[in-house]
């Protein structure tokens, strides 16, 4: 209660960009929250079988990683106002025009047009924050964006649900009852555009001015220099991208398949499953909004390792129990732990780069993420096929915590903040 008391407070103070920007993403990621519960449903009512839905996945998902790196170009280089603007717009007509449209091609082609326009808000949320936001202020900004980006979608899913099961009550079929629960959805994503209308953007000349000034022996153009520049830039955008491979390896064995871990072992309902993974959201939210005042306390970088690191008695806990309550609580505090760390790093990967790479830094990392996540489908089944449903997802989840574990040592030998020598050097003397 005081951390939401103290957020309220807060909410005087920020920018006016960051409140439309909230606004507006609230409404986006409402939309699509009701998307990812009711349209495989619709799917399936429409007559398809479930590879139909596993198709539809896995094209919308590509569709979205192949337009990260291109997103955070355009991004660097014009308008981020701009590009998220026309993102909301497509995003939402495109999931109106999918609420009412049947057949295969339809749904395949509107899945990839989807995948295509939802990456602009996935990949320039953070730059966009970063450049109306002081850097003392990032890291509380990006655990309440994080934070509200969780509310919003357990809202829509939850909310959609409610409305598909109350249009039925009042009579209409099931069918046409997802259909217009869609819609809404659809028509709350299309209208986020209209508080990102009323932002103003800095332009990039400003932003420029804003930043450090350089040494006068660096003012002018020096190519060798500005070439130095460019590679240490790519190397850190790299060094971040690599740590989020592994936990995209690590994650991508274990958080897909949850709902089949849970009804497997131990035969709960799906509707079971659905409340644990909304409890897990909402310890997340509260976890996130926690983290500034660890990083406060410890610094940004022990804060992430932290995390992490503390997750994992609960992953390994989650894995080897037979008991139900056990493993529910494994995985509230595992899910809430792992994930209190993302606007953290978020905030340190912001605060690394220059503003004119803060967009491919971000879609770099995320595409890395979406990379281990995507390959690690096949040795998933292929263990738990070859092992069973106790040992196969044992070992999954031993082999996330070992990803995890080094994951955690590169980032914090990789970025922990390092003592100058000169200064110790000249106390010596």
């Amino acid at each position: 209660m005081k951390l939401l008391h103290q957020s309220a407070k807060d909410l005087k103070q920020w920018p006016r960009n960051i409140k439309l920007f909230f606004l507006a993403n609230v409404l986006y990621q409402i939309g699509t929250g009701m998307f990812s519960v009711l349209y495989n449903l619709y799917i399936q009512n429409l007559g398809y079988d479930d590879s139909m839905n596993g198709t539809v996945v896995s094209v919308q998902s590509l569709a979205t990683a192949l337009m990260f790196i291109p997103i955070g170009f355009m991004g660097d280089r014009t308008s981020r106002k701009n590009i998220l603007v026309l993102g909301a717009l497509l995003s939402g007509a495109g999931l109106i025009v999918r609420s009412f449209l049947e057949s295969e091609w339809s749904l395949l082609g509107l899945a990839i047009y989807t995948g295509l326009f939802s990456s602009f808000f996935q990949v320039l949320a953070i730059p966009f924050l970063a450049e109306n936001t002081t850097k003392a202020d990032r890291m509380r900004i990006f655990s309440i964006h994080a934070s509200l980006v969780l509310a919003s979608q357990v809202l829509g899913s939850m909310g959609g649900g409610f409305l598909a099961d109350f249009l039925q009550v009042l009579g209409l079929n099931r069918i046409d009852s997802l259909k217009i629960s869609l819609f809404i959805g659809g028509t709350a994503t299309f209208l986020a555009f209209i508080p990102l209308l009323f932002t103003t953007e800095m332009k990039k000349s400003e932003q420029r001015k804003s930043e450090p000034p350089k040494a006068a022996a660096d003012a002018a153009p020096n190519p060798q220099l500005q070439l130095q520049d460019r590679r240490g830039e790519f190397k850190i955008i790299g060094q971040f991208a690599a740590t989020q491979l592994l936990i995209g390896l690590g994650s991508g064995l274990v958080v897909p398949y949850l709902n089949l871990y849970f009804t497997n072992r131990f035969s709960v309902s799906l509707s079971t499953v659905g409340i644990l993974i909304s409890l897990g959201q909402v310890m997340t939210i509260v976890s996130m909004m926690i983290g500034p005042t660890l990083v406060n306390r410890i610094g940004a970088i022990k804060a992430v390792v932290f995390f992490q690191v503390l997750s994992l008695p609960f992953l390994l806990l989650t894995g080897f129990t037979n008991i139900l309550l056990v493993a529910s609580l494994g995985f509230l505090f595992r899910q809430a732990l792992m994930n209190a760390a993302n606007p953290i790093q978020a905030s340190i990967l912001i605060d690394r780069v220059p503003d004119h790479r803060r967009g491919i830094a971000n879609s770099i990392t995320q595409t890395a993420f979406m990379l281990g996540w995507a390959t690690m489908g096949p040795v998933q089944s292929s263990l738990v096929t070859t092992y069973g449903s106790y040992w196969g997802y044992a070992i999954t989840f031993c082999i996330t915590g070992v990803l995890y574990v080094v994951s955690s040592i590169l980032y914090y030998r990789l970025f922990r903040e390092r003592k100058d020598p000169s200064v110790s050097t000249t106390a010596a003397l």
